[in-house]
């Protein structure tokens, strides 16, 4: 169930991406502005954005298999990492229209109901934007996140648009419109830059302090049915976790007696963590106790 709703939220951004797009371009063919032409194309790329985050999601929710034994979370953090490319490389052509623009005006026309329709694309995109950014957080899913960003980009590459050809219509300073231009491309650089930088980070399976300190708050609630435990690791992979612990258990447990004490663990954590995939390595006292006197040993 919460794969179907996922990919149904990427669904609704992929035909939102096209809806955008074709109400942006019926504004560039009533103004014959090159600004909205260049709003207008910039959807062509979220659409292929959503294509990616579309895609990234459904292979994200499928199961581990021979070839990738730890499952496929990884995808969405690839997909993040596109959108950021993406971001900056619409940034550097929004910019390239800019000068485009300031070195070779037009000539437009019905600039007020091209406007108006470029805002009901942009509050398309707001909706979805807001969406996808919502469901980011309560999915943990970095696709979803890469994308709502992205959109909020578009947006914002709007209201520079709609506010430069207000300048221009009304002063004729055709260079306020070119700088303003700029100014918003570079925080969408930003932005976009952030992304690459956050992916990156992620690719490289960063500890999960999150994650890290609950499960050593629940281990120190149950402290009463082991000795200690030690080499507890926490990585993230996508929207899910990864975590291995050595759990140390009495010498004159059985094997059924720290197994079950292990699996009860397990099944605390993950109630509190339900994304987590956790390995648990039982080991007696007197092993631990051994590693301890041997030198270069590390806790």
């Amino acid at each position: 169930m919460r794969r179907l709703k996922k990919t149904t939220v990427a669904v609704v951004a992929f035909l939102g991406s096209f809806l955008v797009f074709s109400v942006k371009f019926i504004s560039f063919l009533i103004s014959n502005s090159v600004a909205l032409l260049s709003d207008a194309l910039e959807s062509i790329v979220n659409i292929l954005a959503s294509s990616i985050m579309l895609f990234s999601i459904y292979i994200s929710g499928k199961p581990p298999d021979e070839s990738h034994q730890y499952g496929h979370q990884k995808i969405e953090e690839i997909s993040r990492l596109i959108e950021g490319i993406l971001i900056v490389l619409v940034s550097i052509f929004l910019i390239y229209t800019a000068f485009s623009r300031f070195f070779n005006p037009v000539e437009l026309y019905s600039l007020d109901l091209a406007i108006s329709v470029s805002v009901l694309a942009a509050g398309i995109n707001s909706g979805i934007a807001y969406k996808l950014l919502k469901e980011s957080k309560i999915k943990n899913s970095p696709a979803f996140e890469g994308d709502a960003k992205h959109l909020f980009s578009d947006v914002l590459s709007s209201i520079a648009i709609w506010v430069g050809l207000g300048i221009m219509y009304f002063t004729g300073y055709v260079f306020i419109d070119s700088l303003l231009a700029i100014s918003i491309a570079a925080f969408i650089a930003k932005m976009g830059i952030d992304l690459i930088i956050k992916s990156s980070n992620y690719l490289m399976d960063p500890a999960s302090r999150e994650a890290d300190k609950k499960i050593r708050e629940i281990l120190e609630s149950h402290r009463f049915l082991f000795s200690e435990y030690h080499e507890l690791k926490t990585r993230k992979s996508g929207n899910m976790i990864f975590s291995e612990l050595h759990l140390v258990v009495n010498d004159k447990m059985s094997v059924k007696e720290a197994h079950d004490i292990a699996d009860h663990l397990e099944e605390e954590i993950k109630r509190e963590l339900p994304d987590i995939n956790l390995t648990i390595h039982v080991e007696p006292e007197s092993e631990r106790k051994d590693l301890k006197s041997t030198k270069g040993y590390k806790r």
